[in-house]
């Protein structure tokens, strides 16, 4: 009997699933490892003005639905309601440590680092939710417009209604956990995997895009320099150099992701199928011409539009992401596709900072933030060389392309064509579509042509079915 009891005991002791016990840190970094969404926002491609109707490729419901601006109907991956799903369930793993970091035992560096971590990822899961189901920051109108939830606490019941912050609400805890996570976090305790993880440089990425979005120019700016430093080259792939040193198209994309590479500042896997060019729409042959080669004040090869992959009958794809796949289990053949996204690249914040400069009337700065880009993105000719460009050349050359000598106008033109083209199918074009209230135009199969307005309702997200029916959210107007 005591033989028994006692093996009652110990089989009493342990847990009787597999959840993680957060005693210590190493646990807790652990678990931060499903912090990092594991969807993607890409389907914002197929509703900008990145892709023209695709034949020949496979389109699923949400295809379509996306490129007429519909409202979403599955919930499966590549859908606002997975997006959503996946980011809250993201910041729930966020939330589980920061209530129990500061009280576990364990040396206070790596707690701090921990929670450091911790706050970033809540941050950032809630910033992309709001920038897509909710209005662009606007100052006059933030403090009424409708946010999402900003969930601060692991959840308790089983069902818990939340209701939705509003713009500036979310915005402004968004700050606080990033002004915090940003102090603490510590990339010397990833054991050699911090590109897959936020680090401080991928921490001043993201306050670089934060203050951007919000409009604050001088702190967008204070933070895009703290990482460009002295030579902002750093942090801008070589794409010239990556060409010569492929050996193969699949090569290259594995250089162009390479965690190595210092313009690489947040990686993160994630699951879609986004990137199979036989699915969905794509640039047609035409309109990648138009974004490579006619929105070009140089004349020359942009090295960024080759190689491509041909996308059903019309349409190209940048090679940009590896074709990945996870079997369900050891024996099976089913399974998943997924990629690894570079959330954080050095280009944005150099492109970042470009933008704040033109909007305070610096043009000269940022002309030459954006030759920094372009010398390493434009092939030279026998003729000209980007290398010896100047930022005076190249206002003069922006007045000729565009006819006009409204510096200020020119300048924010020539770096919304090379934001176009450096983000070109990783869904940052839609966010500049809502910010500058751009219209966008698609003709459908049978040629008629549908236009979603710049002050359109359909830029934002509708909050997903389930969100509203179990969890009582309010729906976005349309």
């Amino acid at each position: 009997m005591l033989l028994v009891l006692g093996s009652c005991d110990n089989f009493l002791e342990e847990n009787p699933d597999n959840r993680v016990d957060l005693n210590n840190p190493d646990k807790a970094a652990q678990l931060l490892t499903n912090a990092y969404s594991g969807s993607a926002y890409t389907f914002t491609e197929w509703m900008s003005d990145n892709v023209e109707y695709t034949f020949g490729t496979t389109k699923l419901p949400e295809h379509d639905q996306a490129y007429t601006w519909s409202e979403f109907t599955g919930i499966d991956q590549d859908t606002p309601s997975q997006y959503w799903t996946s980011t809250y369930d993201a910041i729930a793993h966020s939330n589980e440590v920061l209530a129990m970091i500061d009280d576990m035992p364990g040396d206070r560096a790596q707690k701090n680092a921990v929670k450091g971590e911790a706050l970033l990822t809540r941050a950032y899961g809630h910033f992309m939710l709001v920038n897509l189901f909710a209005k662009h920051y606007d100052e006059a109108t933030a403090d009424s417009d409708l946010g999402i939830p900003y969930v601060l606490e692991p959840e308790t019941e089983f069902i818990k209604k939340y209701n939705r912050n509003t713009v500036e609400e979310v915005y402004d805890l968004v700050e606080d956990d990033l002004l915090e996570g940003l102090d603490l976090v510590d990339e010397s305790f990833y054991a050699n995997s911090g590109k897959y993880h936020f680090t401080r440089n991928a921490a001043l990425a993201f306050a670089s895009r934060f203050y951007l979005f919000k409009g604050d120019l001088n702190d967008c700016i204070k933070y895009s320099n703290e990482l460009l430093g002295a030579d902002p080259s750093l942090f801008v792939k070589n794409i010239p150099v990556l060409l010569q040193e492929r050996i193969n198209t699949e090569d290259y994309i594995r250089l162009y992701h390479a965690p190595n590479d210092d313009s690489n500042l947040l990686l993160i896997r994630q699951i879609s199928n986004f990137h199979l060019p036989n699915l969905g729409h794509w640039p047609s042959r035409g309109l990648y011409s138009e974004i490579f080669e006619q929105n070009n004040v140089y004349g020359l090869v942009d090295e960024r539009q080759d190689p491509a992959w041909v996308a059903g009958e019309n349409g190209l794809a940048a090679t940009k992401f590896e074709f990945l796949f996870e079997r369900s289990s050891l024996t099976s053949n089913v399974g998943f596709n997924y990629t690894i996204f570079l959330a954080f690249r050095g280009e944005e914040v150099l492109l970042n900072r470009a933008e704040c400069l033109i909007r305070q009337n610096n043009v000269t700065a940022a002309l030459a933030d954006l030759l920094i880009l372009a010398r390493r993105r434009y092939r030279p000719s026998q003729n000209l060389d980007v290398d010896d460009i100047t930022p005076e050349e190249l206002r003069n050359q922006l007045q000729s392309e565009y006819n006009s000598t409204n510096d200020q106008l020119n300048a924010l033109v020539y770096l919304l064509q090379e934001r176009q083209k450096e983000f070109i199918h990783e869904g940052m074009r839609w966010f500049d579509i809502k910010r500058f209230q751009i219209p966008v135009q698609h003709v459908l199969q049978n040629g008629m042509l549908v236009t979603l307005e710049g002050d359109d309702n359909r830029k934002v997200l509708q909050i997903p079915k389930a969100a509203v029916d179990v969890g009582g959210l309010e729906q976005n107007p349309r």
